[in-house]
């Protein structure tokens, strides 16, 4: 009597500690922001492995065409830009007067390459509550959240992005609106979505109303 009293403890005891994990498990969960599950959707756990990562920007505008190629190593934060005309090699954490529109570009060109990451990485800014809205591009209806960054700091300050997300925390368009403004600056798609070591990246953006597309080349990421 006294060893079924004892198993039966037991059980009581091991039910009630997968009970307790499981409750820390949901609470977790309900704690992550829609940015945090957007990030972790396109794999931010894996990214303190990465060890460098390169690609090549690209704008298709009608019959011109333009590009630049990068090479960033993250954990240094060591950046070399890559053109017809010049290679360029800084560090971000050194910046003077010589580099400065270099790190423009490079900003940009990265928050179009990993947006889904700023959203958590960058500071100075306010993220809306997620609300259901029909998409501007394709007439979906999607989740959406606005981030609006200060007007303090940073090189482009005040600006606001809407994303346009489906319900696994994919982006599937996005809106730019220069200082805030209630009119769109910059509409797009993002498309093409590719893996690189447990890594989402979203290589093409497009304009459907115009001859426009914005992709990435050359994508390449190494890990420690």
């Amino acid at each position: 009597m006294k060893n079924i009293n004892l198993i039966l403890a037991i059980l009581i005891l091991f039910s009630a500690c997968k009970s307790d994990k499981i409750n820390i498990v949901q609470e977790q969960e309900t704690t992550l922001t829609a940015t945090d599950k957007i990030a972790q959707a396109y794999g931010l756990d894996h990214w303190n492995k990465v060890k460098e990562i390169s690609y090549t920007f690209n704008v298709d505008r009608d019959s011109t065409h333009f590009e630049r190629s990068w090479v960033w190593l993250p954990k240094t934060n060591q950046v070399t830009l890559i053109t017809e005309k010049d290679t360029i090699q800084y560090n971000r954490l050194q910046l003077d007067s010589t580099n400065i529109d270099s790190d423009k570009a490079f900003i940009n060109d990265k928050f179009w390459l990993l947006a889904p990451f700023n959203l958590v990485w960058d500071q100075g800014k306010t993220i809306s509550n997620p609300v259901e809205e029909i998409s501007p591009i394709n007439k979906r209806k999607l989740n959406k959240i606005t981030v609006t960054y200060s007007n303090e700091g940073g090189y482009t300050p005040g600006d606001a992005y809407d994303f346009y997300f489906n319900n696994n925390y994919l982006i599937e368009e996005w809106v730019y609106r220069k200082e805030n403004a209630k009119t769109p600056t910059l509409t797009t798609t993002w498309e093409n979505n590719n893996q690189f070591h447990n890594i989402t990246l979203s290589l093409n953006h497009k304009k459907p109303e115009d001859n426009w597309e914005l992709f990435f080349t050359n994508v390449s990421i190494k890990l420690e």
